[in-house]
C-alpha cells in the first residue's frame, strides 16, 4: 500500500479502470519531478513568475495523488503570486519538494516505471 501518496480520488477519476490509473501514475513521473525542479531553481533565484506558474501547474496533480502538502504548496504559489519578497518560504518548499521526491519514487516502483 502506497505510504507517500493515495490512488483513491485517482481511481475515482479514472471509474476504477487500472490502464488509466496507470497512465496517471505515469504523467506524474513526467510532469511533477520537473515542475519540483523548476520550483527549487526559482524560489532562491526569487523568480516570482516561475515559482507561481509551476506550482500552480503542480496542484491539481498533488492535490488529485493526495500527497498532503497541497497547503504547502499553495504557500509556494501565493509567494510567486504575490511576490512576496519579504517572506521565507524554504520551509513549505522543502516540504513539497521532499513530497514529491519520496511520492515519485514509491510511484515508480509500485508502478514499475
Amino acid at each position: 500500500m502506497p505510504q507517500h501518496y493515495k490512488l483513491d480520488r485517482v481511481r475515482d477519476m479514472a471509474d476504477n479502470d487500472e490502464d488509466f490509473v496507470a497512465a496517471l501514475a505515469a504523467a506524474f513521473i513526467e510532469e511533477v519531478p520537473e515542475d519540483a525542479e523548476r520550483l527549487r531553481k526559482a524560489v532562491p533565484e526569487e523568480d516570482f513568475y516561475e515559482t507561481y506558474q509551476a506550482a500552480h501547474k503542480m496542484k491539481p496533480t498533488i492535490d488529485l495523488f493526495e500527497l498532503g502538502v497541497l497547503d504547502k504548496l499553495i504557500v509556494v504559489q501565493d509567494w510567486g503570486k504575490y511576490e512576496e519578497s519579504g517572506k521565507n518560504v524554504d520551509a513549505q518548499l522543502q516540504i513539497v519538494l521532499n513530497a514529491v521526491e519520496n511520492a515519485t519514487n514509491e510511484i515508480k516502483a509500485d508502478f514499475g516505471l
